[in-house]
């Protein structure tokens, strides 16, 4: 999620609906130096470079070093014209070039955890604790130690990073990522709805819960017969949201699949882990979504739907989207363009309860190095230059000035003649952004702070699953067959489409517990119950 740095107004750059954003803050809601740092890896004629070590380090042979990031590879050459003018700085400066490689969206987790297990050499790859099972791919010697590596061949980042954020950085006691640890966001999810059709709706003020989605929801479906309410997709699942709007729970950073099983009871009892699926939350969450079914507010064949919810939504077509705040932020300036006068509202999940709004971890994204890189010294010096070479930084971000933007009153915009199809770039950079070399955009609503961050202030709480790495080993099995089942009947519960809700509910939870369920409640709140020891010591 996010702590504020009033010095900073995010840009987005939002390659797809199912965009994962990584990121974070710093430690004590300040914001970071703005002072530009001075490059200290500078080449010298002999093909060494000093990188503020101890010791020059051997550069003389050229290396390739490949970063594998999340996100559709871009179409439109813009990218390769843009990596191009990194890598001359990066071969001037360390001999070395950057390849990027993507794991498309299509089926990304399980591309993302083979990529990994294939014993590929990859060098660089995006990380994040929260959604790309990293723990659980350290348990499985995916990434290399890098406590050795990095004072040396990446020591501006090193010094920046504090030791309470590496200590949250390390897999048995050994430093296996780089955390995004100094940029602001929050990555909390909610819906997005039309703030023009609300009030058409008698909806006049911001809506509370999801009942008020209902209604919202009811009144495109009874007055505007060309919008279907909701174009959702099935590969969007919102029982997580519900749970955070309906109970105190919290999420945990255990990956289950489709939807989350396994939680905490509340802020207040963080250590108990317990379950929604077993709640009478899942029961009340199927009953609304097969109500919402046989209203009609999405299409009858959801289930094989492919459209994107986003681009319905700019069209006019839809009146409902989710996503996060960071995403709504951008979203919000497209639609005043697209659909004028739409007003666009976000209904936070968190908004309900009130009371499991959690910041968000330090290593929801990051970067690590693979553990059969061959090149680990010379990609910890690239990664170096990304995160602390300002030229760099703005190009793998931005774009080149001039073609994909320019600078006007303190933030970007697009340049005259600039055509999206044509023009438009990404890099789906989420491994070590910095506030300090942001650029605020005038793509993102500017009155995000006053609202949205406003009122996350009021009822954030400090994340506190930053250290808890939870070892799969005793329930690799089980966790899969758990994944699995989700997998298959959750896309239909979740859309109403799995007959009586009650059943099916009774259905699905008999098939978790086949699945292994209780023997992996019992094994995390085993460990839970070691890492409260561990916080309650303070060791």
């Amino acid at each position: 999620m996010f702590k504020k740095s009033s010095a900073i107004l995010l840009s987005i750059l939002m390659a797809s609906s199912l965009a994962a954003c990584s990121g974070n803050n710093n430690k004590d809601n300040k914001p970071a130096d703005s002072a530009k740092p001075s490059n200290n890896a500078s080449t010298n004629t002999e093909g060494s470079t000093n990188t503020g070590g101890d010791a020059a380090v051997d550069t003389s042979k050229f290396v390739k070093i490949t970063y594998m990031v999340l996100g559709n590879k871009p179409t439109n050459g813009q990218f390769e014209k843009v990596l191009a003018e990194v890598n001359k700085i990066m071969k001037e400066k360390i001999n070395a070039e950057l390849e990027w490689k993507w794991i498309e969206w299509t089926d990304w987790q399980t591309k993302y955890n083979l990529a990994l297990a294939s014993g590929e050499p990859i060098d660089l790859i995006t990380i994040g604790t929260d959604w790309l099972d990293t723990w659980g791919n350290a348990q499985r010697g995916a990434f290399m130690n890098l406590d050795d590596l990095l004072p040396k061949y990446a020591p501006q980042t090193y010094n920046s990073i504090p030791q309470e954020d590496w200590a949250e950085s390390k897999y048995n006691g050994k430093i296996v990522l780089i955390p995004e640890d100094q940029y602001t966001q929050w990555v909390n999810h909610g819906f997005f709805y039309r703030g023009d059709w609300a009030k058409e709706a008698g909806i006049t003020e911001p809506i509370k819960d999801w009942e008020g989605i209902g209604k919202y929801l009811q009144y495109i479906k009874d007055n505007k017969p060309d919008v279907i309410p909701w174009d959702a997709v099935s590969g969007t699942s919102t029982f997580g949201g519900f749970d955070t709007s309906y109970t105190d729970n919290l999420e945990l950073p255990i990956s289950t699949g489709y939807l989350p099983v396994f939680t905490t009871k509340s802020y207040d009892e963080k250590y108990t882990v317990n379950s929604p699926v077993f709640e009478d939350t899942m029961v009340k969450y199927a009953t609304m979504m097969k109500e919402w079914a046989d209203k009609g507010f999405w299409r009858e064949d959801v289930l094989n739907n492919k459209n994107d919810t986003r681009a319905s939504l700019r069209a006019g077509l839809t009146g409902l989207d989710q996503h996060h705040t960071q995403t709504f932020g951008g979203l919000r300036v497209q639609m005043d363009k697209d659909q004028p006068g739409s007003d666009l509202q976000m209904f936070p999940f968190a908004r309900q309860g009130g009371n499991n709004l959690l910041e968000l971890s330090i290593t929801h994204g990051g970067t690590s190095v693979g553990a059969h890189s061959k090149n680990p010294e010379r990609a910890l010096m690239a990664y170096d230059l990304i995160r602390n070479d300002e030229q760099i930084y703005h190009l793998l971000n931005y774009g080149i000035e001039g073609v994909q933007y320019e600078v006007k009153d303190g933030k970007r915009q697009q340049p005259a003649g600039y055509d999206e199809t044509k023009d438009g770039f990404y890099s789906d950079f989420w491994g070590g952004r910095v506030d300090k070399f942001e650029i605020p955009s005038v793509t993102t609503w500017d009155q995000l702070e006053e609202t949205y961050y406003a009122e996350y202030d009021k009822i954030k709480k400090p994340y506190p699953y930053g250290q808890f790495v939870f070892d799969k080993t005793p329930v690799e099995a089980e966790l899969t067959a758990i994944t699995q089942v989700t997998g298959e009947m959750g896309p239909a519960i979740a859309y109403g489409k799995a007959g009586d809700p009650v059943k099916a509910v009774e259905q699905f939870r008999s098939k978790l517990k086949t699945a292994g369920y209780d023997k992996v409640l019992a094994e995390l709140q085993k460990q839970m119950d070691a890492f409260k020891a561990k916080m309650e010591s303070g060791q």
